[in-house]
């Protein structure tokens, strides 16, 4: 009996490997490759269309209750990165936000979602700007599943405290880097 038993886990090993990693992408923007000028801001001496990509996101944990998603370039001259977009208390239904839900009073923005400020100082989504003259920087998408319904934050949370809420309260968190330079 016993050496069924084994065999049985053994045969049983690879099933576990083939499920299927939580993961976030975007048509429009491919891991590891350049943001086009739709996606850039329009401002600070850029001249970009600042429109938020279209992103989708499978196989969340199961017992997850609620997304954020974070848009972060830690490669920012400020000591302390920037952060572009932040977006939380999407419901668990969400697996997609389509082009353009970066603008808080979108209509495609999840129902009940809050983008909080980011450092351009205002709500909703800004596109890459990096200095002119430095390499390109880094841009961090990452998907948050939460173990919680809601955050209990404010729209006007900062950056930085709506990802110390994020960390106490993630089930799984899932990124795509792109990049971006002038």
């Amino acid at each position: 009996m016993r050496s069924l038993m084994v065999i049985l886990s053994i045969l049983a090993l690879p099933l576990a490997s083939i499920a299927a990693e939580f993961s976030l992408t975007s048509p429009t923007i491919k891991d590891h490759s350049t943001v086009g000028n739709d996606h850039v801001f329009n401002g600070f001496g850029c001249a970009g269309q600042n429109v938020s990509p279209p992103l989708q996101w499978e196989h969340a944990p199961k017992d997850t209750k609620s997304f954020a998603l974070t848009v972060y370039d830690p490669d920012a001259p400020t000591g302390s990165g920037w952060w572009h977009w932040v977006i939380f208390n999407m419901p668990p239904t969400v697996n997609a936000l389509a082009a353009g839900s970066g603008k808080p009073d979108s209509p495609s923005a999840p129902q009940g979602s809050i983008q909080s400020m980011t450092d351009f100082g205002q709500p909703g989504y800004g596109g890459p700007c990096p200095p002119q003259g430095d390499k390109p920087h880094r841009y961090i998408f990452t998907l948050y599943a939460l173990k919680v319904d809601q955050l209990p934050l404010k729209p006007e949370a900062s950056g930085a405290m709506v990802g110390y809420y994020l960390k106490q309260n993630a089930l799984a968190k899932t990124s795509f880097t792109a990049l971006y330079g002038r």
